[in-house]
């Protein structure tokens, strides 16, 4: 989407949204029938040894259900916002977001509680305030969209017109993504299933806290990966290569900079801990508390290795990708069994040193960078590719 953007190609740019609405809505409804579906045997491998496996599952299920449909709206949401993002339009995808955050925060007080007259529904209650929060996401997206119609924008009647060309080519560039990704989501569920292993309720409660005050730093981390991805696509679809190089010098830079700003910021967000999740016990706080200690030192790393990352997807180079996430990801499970096997190490013990894995994975990309396989113009490729075959 950047480089047709960065080409002036207003067509290309409706190609890419569609592919994007079509692929993800077909993943956001399979999605959304697993989890209707609940399948206690899939949540059973997260919580296999904990001595609360049969209470958790409960609760897994009903949760589930209640918010399924919510990533059929989640998806089309993500698509819409993420195109709005790489033609530089960022500001509207930030508001609805904290717009959606307010509505689900809102909903979540109302139904988990059952405030102002409405039932108490606890864990279904946070599911449905979620499906709420997307469904007024994507209405207000809609909304903005046909208001401002963007380049990407194209008629309903076109929704199936698809350049089998440029889909072929995204679709392999998204496979190596998606494997990459897929392996991450799978080296995260089993080490949480390894977690859980360490105790009880207090350790799945006290890890999830600590994840949840995570997450608002790790969001920052898709905000390297968007920006970069937003100006190397727009240099490289104008054919700036030499701008690119220096960009990239500078967005390494910038990025290991952001990560320390944010680490200082992850350690004051501890300070939540007994004020968000002041119903649990201590001894979830304190896993909370160390899970959020560990993952701020990390931050740095992680900025350095997003932004890696998002150079070398901005020109179509996936490969570097999964190589190194193939590699950082072996370790990390790897880490993890021996560890979880061999000590009596806390989930907070485990994580640390397991996470040493992601250092392997930056120094291979910083070679693999340096080969600059990334510097590739994928529209003019593209193009090339359609007057070839008369397309």
């Amino acid at each position: 989407m950047s480089q047709f953007r960065g080409s002036g190609d207003k067509e290309g740019m409706q190609q890419v949204f569609r592919f994007k609405l079509i692929v993800t809505g077909l993943l956001g409804i399979a999605i959304s029938l697993l989890c209707f579906a609940a399948p206690r045997k899939l949540f059973w491998l997260m919580v296999t040894k904990n001595v609360d496996a049969d209470a958790i599952l409960d609760q897994s299920q009903i949760y589930s259900r209640a918010v399924a449909l919510s990533f059929i709206f989640a998806v089309f949401s993500q698509s819409i916002a993420t195109s709005l993002r790489e033609i530089e339009m960022v500001k509207a995808p930030l508001f609805i977001s904290v717009f959606a955050t307010l509505v689900n925060t809102f909903f979540n007080w109302l139904l988990i509680y059952g405030h102002l007259g409405l039932p108490r529904l606890e864990v279904a209650g946070a599911g449905y305030a979620t499906v709420i929060a997307r469904a007024s996401e994507l209405l207000i997206f809609l909304i903005y969209i046909s208001i401002k119609k963007p380049d990407f924008l194209f008629p309903i009647k076109k929704f199936f017109s698809i350049r089998l060309n440029l889909a072929f080519t995204i679709l392999k560039k998204s496979v190596v993504i998606l494997y990459s990704e897929l392996f991450w989501v799978i080296s995260e569920t089993v080490s949480n299933a390894l977690y859980n292993t360490r105790g009880g309720a207090d350790v799945v409660s006290g890890m999830a806290a600590g994840f949840a005050i995570a997450n608002l730093i790790f969001i920052s981390m898709g905000g390297i990966t968007t920006s970069t991805g937003v100006i190397m696509g727009m240099e490289l679809g104008a054919g700036n290569m030499e701008k690119c190089r220096s960009y990239k010098n500078w967005i390494i830079t910038g990025a290991l900079i952001f990560g320390f700003v944010f680490m200082l910021f992850g350690f004051l967000t501890t300070f939540l801990i007994p004020v968000v999740f002041g119903n649990l016990s201590l001894t979830s706080r304190k896993y909370a508390f160390g899970l959020i200690m560990v993952a701020s030192l990390y931050l740095p790393l992680w900025g350095l290795i997003n932004a890696q990352f998002a150079i070398t997807r901005s020109g179509g180079d996936t490969k570097t990708g999964a190589i190194c996430d193939t590699v950082g990801n072996l370790l990390f499970l790897g880490i993890m069994i021996v560890l979880t096997f061999l000590t009596q190490m806390g989930p907070v013990a485990l994580y640390t040193f397991s996470k040493l894995s992601d250092f392997p994975k930056t120094i291979i990309a910083h070679f693999l960078l340096k080969k600059e396989r990334w510097l590739v113009n994928l529209t003019k490729v593209n193009s090339q590719t359609t007057s070839q075959s008369g397309g």
